[in-house]
């Protein structure tokens, strides 16, 4: 660390019962000791052990301000890794800024988004994809994005980036040695080992930047868009997943005209559900703006419901998916935003994108057909790859419950129980992706016998991107850029 000076800031937010207030720096014990008085006497703070918490008050001369508890810790053998108290007093508003400005009245600075994490990073308590991982876990919604922090913040994704870059370390230095001695026309590194090695690393990064889109859906909810024709039960749907009448329902057509949207924690993880307006044709303006804004929902989403009624004939239903596979294909080969400005994709690469995702066909208002009806459409209706069918009630909660489950093993089938280290961070997976391409130019010289030189070029291309994730290479506009986002006070 080269700045030297005592940071502080409120650690938690709004009024509660209590409140932290945190020091981090080489003056933090002298600062508070000048307004902190002990309930058992002067003590001196430098005498005491590291995780001491004292009771006392804090005072403006002989103004008392609070009464508090100050816990202390010594550095390194602390999150900031410098010397560091944190101040509980309690939550009112008025107390804290008193206590604020006595501080800073003190010598101490006001600190930055994310400057006390920035520290800790800086004084190597923790590697960089760590620190931004604490900033994912305090806004973790989830019990999935928790996990997901909390083992990115423990390490495990970070020792296994370390892992492949120390083995590719490893290679480049016998290359370099070749290049030292290349006179002598002699071989350090196998180039057959050297192979499996570039092979097994260019398989385990893959599999990383894969995990991106798990990852990031379980960061932001995993967008599910709920479609169909008007009157099919949609926003009812919409409220029995939600549990409260958050859509109206009505039996008139086109009351739905705009999206309207709303998240619930099923089983762990934030779905977004997205309530939609009827798929049909009218000559109503405003409700073909509502239409159209659908398909750009379903474009967006991960998951489409896609709801009929379950007393509908089975060739209705079928030719209605064929109908939405067919316009959602169309939809995305006109829509811009998945390719470059001016550039229009062909229909096989639309089809493509909306395999990707999962439709699951709803046969709603089952509570109005008999069950072997409803045997025959589950049976009889002809399915893609990513499709699924359920029958449901949603008026009456029938099978609302196994809807949700099914929802969850879709998500599931994303190998998130299988795999424990998932990319959500779109920093790591530009840099993973980066790192990809040179390992590819690796491979591709390797067959070619390329040189060693041009070859090492490619292999410390690979090095660099890897260790922008750690923060073994780092620059400070980057820095900077990842702290601002950060809350103050962590």
């Amino acid at each position: 660390m080269t700045d030297h000076a005592t940071i502080c800031a409120i650690a938690t937010s709004g009024v509660g019962a209590i409140a932290v207030i945190r020091l981090s720096g080489p003056d933090a014990y002298a600062i508070v000791q000048k307004i902190f008085r002990s309930s058992s006497g002067t003590i001196k703070f430098e005498s005491l052990k590291p995780n001491t918490i004292l009771f006392g008050t804090i005072q403006s001369g002989d103004k008392i301000i609070d009464e508090v508890l100050i816990t202390l810790f010594r550095a390194p053998h602390s999150y900031t890794g410098e010397d560091v108290i944190e101040i509980s007093c309690h939550g009112s508003l008025f107390i804290q800024q008193q206590i604020m400005e006595l501080l800073v009245r003190h010598g101490a600075l006001p600190a930055k988004p994310g400057e006390f994490t920035q520290r800790a990073f800086l004084n190597g308590k923790m590697d960089l994809s760590q620190a931004e991982a604490v900033a994912d876990l305090v806004a973790a919604k989830s019990e999935a994005s928790h996990d997901m922090a909390m083992n990115q913040m423990r390490g495990g994704f970070s020792n296994k980036i370390k892992d492949l870059r120390n083995r590719l370390l490893n290679f480049i230095t016998l290359i370099e040695l070749e290049l030292d001695f290349s006179e002598e026309d002699v071989e350090f590194a196998d180039r057959n080992l050297l192979s499996e090695l570039i092979e097994e690393i260019y398989s385990l990064v893959k599999e990383l930047t894969d995990s991106f889109q798990l990852g990031n859906v379980i960061k932001n909810g995993v967008p599910v868009a709920i479609v169909g024709r008007p009157n099919v039960g949609k926003s009812t749907l919409l409220n029995a997943l939600l549990k409260e009448d958050r859509a109206i329902v009505s039996e008139f057509e086109g009351t739905t005209r705009d999206s309207i949207e709303d998240t619930v924690s099923i089983g762990g993880f934030v779905f977004r559900f997205i309530d939609t307006a009827g798929l049909r044709e009218t000559a109503d303006i405003i409700e073909n703006l509502g239409i159209r804004r659908t398909y750009q929902k379903i474009q967006q989403a991960s998951i489409v419901l896609f709801l009929a009624e379950a007393n509908d004939n089975i060739d209705l239903i079928g030719r209605s998916l064929t109908a939405i596979r067919d316009q959602l294909t169309i939809d995305m080969t006109q829509s811009s935003s998945s390719k470059h400005p001016g550039e229009i994709m062909d229909k096989k690469q639309g089809r493509e994108i909306y395999s990707a995702k999962h439709l699951v066909l709803v046969l709603n208002k089952s509570d109005r057909a008999d069950s072997s009806r409803i045997k025959e459409l589950l049976s009889g209706v002809s399915l893609h790859d990513n499709e699924h069918i359920i029958a449901i009630s949603a008026k009456s909660d029938e099978n609302v419950p196994k809807l949700e489950e099914l929802l969850l093993n879709i998500i599931h089938a994303g190998s998130l129980k299988h795999q424990d280290i998932i990319v959500s961070n779109i920093r790591h997976f530009n840099a993973l992706q980066s790192a990809l391409d040179s390992l590819v130019r690796v491979r591709e010289g390797l067959f070619s016998l390329l040189p060693s030189d041009l070859m090492a070029q490619d292999i410390r291309e690979a090095l660099h991107y890897l260790g922008e994730i750690t923060g073994e290479v780092s620059t400070d506009e980057v820095l900077d850029n990842i702290f601002k986002n950060f809350c103050i006070g962590k």
